[in-house]
C-alpha cells in the first residue's frame, strides 16, 4: 500500500523543487548562502542539510541574492505554528458564523416588533411545558402522600407495611423525583431561553442601527 508524504515533508520537497526551478531559469550559476549559528557566511554550489537548517540566499554569478528560504522550523515551532493556525482558523469560522447568524436574523425577521413575537412564541411554549410538568408534579405528589398515609396508618394499627405497598412508595418516589428534576431542566432551559432572547434582541437593535448608518 502506497505510503502518504508527511506534510513537513511535502513542504520540503517543494521548496526543494521550487529552488531547483529557480536555478534552472536563472542559468548554472546561481549558488546558495547561509550564515551558520556564529553568524559566519558559507557558500555551496549544492542545497546542503546545515543551509535548510539555518536558512539561504540564492545568489546569481553576480554575488546578488535573488531569493530568500528561510529556515526549517524545529518541531516545537511547527507544533506552535499549527496551533496558532488552527486557533486562527477557529477564529475565522466563528466570526463567518456570526455573520451568517446576523444576515439570516436580520433576513427573516423584518422589524423588531417580528422578532418579539417570534422570542415570546418559545417562551410561552416552554410555560406551558413549565406548567404542565407541576400539574403532573403536584399529581404524583398526591399520590406518593396518599400511599405513605396508607403505609402511617398500618403502623398506627401495629401491623407490617405490605411488601407491595412499600414497592409502590419507593416506585412512586422515584416518579416524584424524576418529575421534580424535569421540572428544573424547563425552569433552567426557560430561563436560559429568555436570556438568549435579550442578547438577540439587543444585538437586532445593534445590526439594524448600523443599517441605518449612511455610508462612510
Amino acid at each position: 500500500m502506497r505510503k502518504s508524504i508527511p506534510v513537513v515533508a511535502a513542504i520540503a520537497l517543494a521548496a526543494a523543487l521550487h529552488v531547483h526551478a529557480q536555478s534552472s531559469s536563472h542559468g548554472g550559476g546561481i549558488r546558495y548562502r547561509w550564515h551558520d549559528a556564529q553568524g559566519l557566511p558559507h557558500y555551496s554550489d549544492s542545497l546542503s542539510t546545515e543551509a535548510m537548517k539555518y536558512g539561504y540566499d540564492l545568489v546569481n554569478d553576480q554575488g546578488l541574492a535573488i531569493q530568500r528560504v528561510p529556515r526549517q522550523l524545529t518541531p516545537q515551532e511547527r507544533a506552535a505554528a499549527q496551533q496558532q493556525a488552527a486557533q486562527q482558523a477557529a477564529t475565522q469560522r466563528a466570526a463567518a458564523e456570526h455573520a451568517r447568524a446576523d444576515q439570516q436574523m436580520l433576513t427573516a425577521y423584518p422589524d423588531e416588533a417580528a422578532l418579539q413575537r417570534s422570542q415570546q412564541q418559545e417562551l410561552d411554549t416552554l410555560d406551558q411545558q413549565i406548567q404542565t410538568t407541576r400539574i403532573n408534579l403536584r399529581s404524583q405528589e398526591k399520590a406518593l402522600t396518599d400511599l405513605l398515609d396508607r403505609a402511617a396508618e398500618a403502623q398506627r394499627g401495629k401491623q407490617a407495611v405490605p411488601k407491595a405497598l412499600d414497592e409502590r412508595i419507593a416506585e412512586q418516589r422515584g416518579v416524584v423525583t424524576g418529575q421534580r428534576a424535569t421540572l428544573q431542566r424547563q425552569q433552567a432551559a426557560r430561563d436560559a431561553a429568555a436570556q438568549k432572547a435579550a442578547a438577540q434582541l439587543q444585538r437586532y437593535r445593534e445590526l439594524k442601527a448600523a443599517q441605518a448608518q449612511p455610508p462612510a
